[in-house]
């Protein structure tokens, strides 16, 4: 049974050392726990087939649906520290094709490979249920991002801090191609380099092969999908809590959702990831750290760009110079959607920064407070700066008025830009151990349900509220 897969792996067309075959390790009794029945249509899959017993088979890894998979090799930088990686605990069963486009199918979890070093190459419940959770989340607020297929029950456990059920999520993306996957192949040989640019180029921007400069196009492009990319995470309040070389896809999809978080009271100083304790990837450090990362990826395209090195490493700065500003042009326009403006103007940039300085002064919730602004609920804003919050209420009228935009029609804009549900870092972490104590995904399945509208102000008040400062959750954990 085929299930409806169209597998055509071109990533095995490359040299072998760039991935090893490797089929799964078997589970022992595969259950889906999670299908996602609408991606699946999307994709051209046959549902109901795959969300069957015979499907569970083929999402755990115990069958095959086609060709043998195969473990990714890259590198990264970890916290800064350059180490060689691969896919540790995931397989790509290969690269779906459906109307045209280009879907890598992965089960992450799925047991050792060549590259899982001391690692068991499984994975606990929960982290999958995250992965799940957030990922379809932000695909539903319009985020680039990889999507989640299925949660699947191994009937196996893991050995953590305690002994867990082990999960197997399947994964879609337009491709794991990484910076780290860049780094990887250039301490190969510039003949490996060259040949992971041509295949990516080939699959992500095709109209690029023919050109003569295709290599500094690329470049360009990777620079414009990050600066977009990582706008929206910081409009929208996301943490990704590990943003090492190896978790930057080269498609400007966000991808491998570890120690992640939406953050609740505005603080821009905001640390998820339990493991990073010096605060390298904390919410404001995210634009620096996308455009550290970009650079490291420019270094592996330097032999490509001019045989001369200082002409190459000048093309280079100058593309990674562009970073700065796409990136504060993204997130402007983003940030003035938030208050109803749909074109920035430099004048805008205070009033943007003043209303997070009023955000950050008072602990405001992050999301709340937008939502309130969006809906006219003023008086639900509690400050002890009364004055500077009204001053800056009629510093934006004024500004509307200048626009000849009324506040109806800002607000049209800001309930279509501000949400009233976020994967809530308590709701999230209640739904899990729920899961994970009672064999009961309801609460996971809740939610997942009230993220798919998040613009909708009918769910219940649960799941609106900020959390109280006992139910704030200021650890998450990548769960390897």
């Amino acid at each position: 049974m085929t299930f409806g897969f169209n597998f055509e792996t071109t990533y095995k067309q490359l040299t072998p050392h760039f991935y090893t075959e490797t089929e799964p390790e078997k589970s022992s009794s595969p259950e889906i726990v999670l299908f996602n029945t609408g991606l699946a249509l999307s994709l051209g899959l046959e549902a109901s087939a795959l969300h069957s017993p015979e499907g569970a088979g083929v999402l755990s890894g115990n069958a095959i649906a086609g060709e043998t998979p195969i473990a990714m090799a890259y590198a990264g930088h970890q916290f800064g520290n350059f180490t060689q990686l691969g896919d540790g605990r995931a397989v790509l069963l290969g690269e779906h094709v459906c109307n045209d486009q280009r879907y890598d199918i992965q089960l992450k979890g799925s047991g050792r490979t060549k590259y899982s070093r001391s690692g068991d190459g499984r994975a606990p419940l929960g982290p999958m249920l995250r992965e799940y959770v957030i990922s379809e989340a932000m695909h539903a607020l319009g985020i680039p991002t990889t999507r989640s297929l299925a949660v699947t029950l191994t009937g196996d456990t893991v050995i953590r801090e305690t002994t867990q059920k082990s999960a197997v999520l399947t994964r879609i993306a337009s491709s794991h191609l990484r910076a780290g996957t860049f780094q990887y192949a250039i301490i190969e040989s510039e003949v490996a380099a060259k040949e992971l640019a041509d295949y990516a180029i080939e699959r992500h921007y095709p109209d690029f092969t023919e050109k003569e400069n295709k290599y500094e196009l690329f470049l360009e492009a990777v620079v414009h999908a990050q600066s977009y990319l990582i706008a929206k995470w910081q409009s929208i309040g996301f943490i990704h809590g590990v943003m090492n070389t190896d978790n930057m896809a080269i498609s400007g999809e966000t991808i491998d959702y570890g120690p992640c978080a939406f953050m609740d009271y505005y603080d821009p100083t905001t640390v998820y990831s339990s493991i990073d304790v010096q605060g390298r990837y904390q919410f404001r450090n995210q634009p620096g750290i996308a455009q550290w990362n970009l650079a490291k990826f420019a270094e592996t395209l330097l032999p490509l760009l001019h045989e001369e090195q200082e002409k190459a490493i000048e093309i280079a700065q100058e593309k990674l110079d562009n970073y700065k500003d796409l990136y504060q042009a993204y997130w402007l326009a983003d940030m003035v959607n938030k208050i109803g403006i749909p074109a920035p103007e430099e004048s805008d940039v205070a009033l943007v920064l003043d209303l997070l300085e009023i955000l950050e002064e008072e602990a405001l919730d992050y999301t709340s407070t937008f939502r309130a602004l969006s809906l006219g609920n003023i008086e639900s804003i509690k400050v002890e700066d009364e004055e500077k919050l009204r001053g800056w209420l009629v510093r934006w009228e004024s500004a509307l008025q200048e626009k000849d935009q009324t506040i109806e029609d800002a607000r049209v804009l800001m309930v279509n830009t501000n949400p009233a549900v976020i994967p809530r870092n308590h709701l999230v972490e209640e739904a899990l151990f729920y899961a994970e104590k009672t064999d009961d995904l309801s609460k996971t399945k809740k939610l997942i349900e009230v993220l798919q509208t998040p613009f909708d102000d009918s769910h219940d008040e649960y799941y609106k509220r900020p959390p109280g400062e006992e139910e704030m959750i200021r650890n998450t954990f990548c769960g390897t």
